[in-house]
């Protein structure tokens, strides 16, 4: 990370540290305070201009996305609580300082046909060189996770092997994004291949010390620009290259492999649906699966139905701008 090089460098520090020592994750949020911090250098800011009227300055002069904007003003928000509590300042400048208005973010979604052209695609870029062959196998069943079982992509990378329950035939997942840990039924064909890959591996590998269930060399995890590349490499192939776009109020995102995680969830309850039963019953139990914190996080699915629902609202909104120009 670069050093922060504001007056307030030091108590930036100090403040990391400090959510360091309590667990809580320093990334991206060390980024956005980067932000406020060559914010302070370039103004020249010293602790007469901190007040509210030079935060809503900041807030209209930095160039960064609406979204960007609030984490900036969030963080820095965090930071002087942090202040306040170390007697640094008496009040919190950013207490009152409103959000700018976003975007809504529309994911892209996979429908099951393109999920399943995506993962045969992955497959067929595993190299069968004895250098990569074991890598490239790994991370197609990183990518095979996050497509049938909705995981977050840090997830698969931080599994270790005795995480895999195979006579249960289920996945322990911890360390997550909110410190929850869940225990989690895995699909019967992932877990056929997911029994492949452990086979192939204990063969090549038969002294293998790596204690991760997918492995990179040496006793290292996969990372997940790997897995990052692989996916961006699979879309191309399949034809589902795109860029993002903002049209009106709504910001349509390309294909991620966090999207992934989005598609398994709706496509879940799309076939909840179609069995004639209510996706909204089954929404605490998708909740606890996906490891969500509250069961009405999940509920954000209901509003983007299906690939399809997504491709008509998308080519809707073109023709809406297209109309108007």
């Amino acid at each position: 990370m670069k050093p922060f090089e504001s007056f307030m460098s030091s108590k930036l520090e100090a403040f990391l540290y400090y959510r360091h020592t309590m667990g809580y994750a320093t990334k991206p949020f060390s980024s956005y305070l980067g932000i406020f911090d060559q914010y302070l250098k370039e103004t020249q800011a010293d602790w007469s201009s901190l007040t509210p009227s030079f935060f809503l300055q900041m807030r209209s002069d930095l160039r960064i996305s609406p979204t960007s904007i609030n984490q900036v003003i969030k963080a820095a928000r965090s930071f002087f609580k942090f202040l306040q509590r170390r007697e640094y300042v008496q009040e919190n400048p950013l207490q009152d300082i409103p959000p700018l208005k976003e975007n809504t973010p529309v994911p892209f979604i996979f429908s099951p046909a393109q999920t399943h052209q995506l993962i045969e695609a992955v497959s067929k870029r595993i190299r069968r060189t004895e250098s990569f062959f074991l890598v490239d196998l790994g991370i197609y069943m990183v990518i095979l996770l996050l497509a049938r079982c909705g995981m977050r992509i840090s997830e698969p990378l931080r599994l270790l092997r005795k995480d895999y329950r195979k006579d249960e035939g289920t996945l322990f997942i911890e360390r997550t994004k909110f410190k929850k840990k869940r225990l989690i039924p895995v699909p019967k064909t992932v877990i056929r291949e997911m029994d492949n890959y452990l086979s192939v591996r204990d063969s090549l590998l038969p002294d293998d010390t790596n204690p991760y269930l997918l492995a990179n060399h040496g006793i290292a995890p996969l990372t997940g620009f790997l897995v990052r590349l692989a996916f961006h490499q699979a879309v191309r192939d399949i034809g589902l290259t795109q860029t993002k776009k903002v049209l009106g109020n709504m910001t349509f995102n390309y294909p991620v492999p966090h999207s992934l995680r989005h598609a398994f969830a709706i496509n879940t309850l799309c076939n909840i649906k179609d069995r004639g039963e209510s996706p909204e019953d089954a929404l605490h139990i998708l909740a606890a699966y996906l490891g969500h914190r509250k069961y009405h996080y999940s509920s954000v699915y209901l509003k983007v139905a299906n690939a399809k629902t997504r491709k008509n609202l998308l080519d809707f909104t073109l023709w809406q701008e297209w109309r108007h120009t």
